[in-house]
């Protein structure tokens, strides 16, 4: 599975509330959550974000309180994946649980917002384009890749 496009990057330790501020957790749309996905530390995001684009984070992304609704509005916005140096361990299962794929890179600094990247979740690999290198991330499990394939856990459980 191959996913392309431009980074969007933020810093260490974005916590859920970064993401999705507790007073939209009244639903679990994600197209409404994704109206106010990182409007509190980046309000202009939802306008400059396209789909397919890329979130850039640093360390213990997803931080927080243990909510789904974090990772449904980064998918809601239309974001393809997450690149990160680490997760926060809840956020890494709820981004799997509803099909969003992420990505541990330990050189997650050296991307730049804008900068148009792809990802090759089979192969582990994370190219900048822009930049002209390429990162290796440990490569996305076949079962893990087939529940982001089904749009996320439940899906994939009703296939099967």
């Amino acid at each position: 599975m191959i996913l392309k496009g431009k980074a969007h990057k933020f810093g260490d330790d974005i916590n859920t509330d970064d993401i999705i501020a507790a007073k939209y957790l009244v639903t679990t749309d994600s197209v409404e959550l994704g109206k106010k996905c990182m409007e509190t530390i980046a309000p202009d995001f939802v306008k400059q974000a396209t789909r397919g684009d890329i979130i850039v984070a640093g360390k213990n992304f997803g931080c927080g309180s243990s909510r789904e609704h974090a990772p449904i509005a980064i998918k809601g916005v239309g974001v393809s994946c997450v690149i990160a140096k680490s997760f926060a361990r809840i956020f890494y299962r709820n981004a799997i649980n509803i099909g969003l794929p992420i990505l541990e890179i330990p050189q997650a600094e050296e991307l730049n917002s804008g900068d148009e990247l792809e990802v090759d979740l089979v192969k582990g690999e994370i190219r900048n384009l822009t930049q002209g290198k390429t990162y290796k991330s440990e490569a996305f499990p076949e079962f893990m890749q087939k529940i982001v394939e089904a749009g996320g856990l439940m899906q994939w459980i009703k296939v099967r």
